[in-house]
């Protein structure tokens, strides 16, 4: 295998095991650096090189390379900082046709969110997934905007947010001859992951907002 498929192995996993255990924000310096912090609690950092990740976790620096020095780096960080990350119950749970968690999306109609809940949620999709500040998010006037700029769902079997059958997940599926995303057997692979795909990155996401508005679009991500 080679160093450049490692490493983005090392940086997904990193993320699933981070984002699944732990309910923290992600402060990244936008050049080479990611912290993970709980209020003003620095869990560990990460520093980012062209072939390696150092991970700093007290006063220990670990270069990760591969898969089994990372398991090292997981026993680290598990030994100072209990799991937090309360995964959502799957008792009612509604899935889409490739996977993801319709009851968990903001556009389905027929879940629990209250109206201004769905806002909530939007504005941590506009920060999660456009960078977007404050004044951005205030100029979109959710409280006003919230059906036109997240439309609403039916699900899969009315033809989804265009109800026009038109997604890129189940038009991929029929082309190979299934019915379903889900039951390819490719999947999950990079056109199911409709949401941010799990990887080491250097921007600031809080905590809250990974948990609302990246968790529920990602296949398995955290056992949704």
């Amino acid at each position: 295998m080679n160093e450049n498929k490692l490493l983005q192995m090392v940086s997904e996993e990193t993320m699933r095991f981070m984002r699944g255990n732990y309910t923290l924000d992600e402060i990244g310096n936008g050049v080479n650096e990611l912290i993970f912090r709980e209020n003003e609690e620095v869990i560990f950092t990460i520093r980012i090189y062209s072939d390696h990740y150092d991970f700093h976790i007290d006063d220990q620096c670990i270069s990760v390379t591969d898969l089994e020095t990372l398991d090292t780096a997981k026993r680290l960080i598990l030994n100072k900082k209990n799991p937090n990350r309360n995964p959502f119950p799957k008792e009612n749970a509604i899935y889409a046709d490739c996977g993801h968690r319709c009851d968990l999306c903001i556009h389905f109609v027929d879940n629990t969110f209250s109206r201004q809940f769905r806002i909530e949620i939007g504005k941590s999709i506009c920060r999660a997934y456009n960078n977007e500040t404050a004044e951005d998010i205030k100029s979109k006037n959710l409280d006003q905007n919230i059906q036109q700029i997240f439309p609403p769902c039916e699900g899969c079997k009315k033809g989804g947010i265009s109800k026009k059958f038109d997604c890129e997940q189940l038009k991929c599926a029929a082309q190979k001859g299934f019915d379903k995303c889900i039951n390819c057997i490719e999947h999950p692979c990079d056109k199911a992951l409709v949401g941010l795909r799990p990887e080491i990155h250097t921007r600031t996401i809080l905590g809250d907002d990974v948990t609302w508005a990246i968790l529920p679009f990602v296949y398995k991500q955290y056992g949704n």
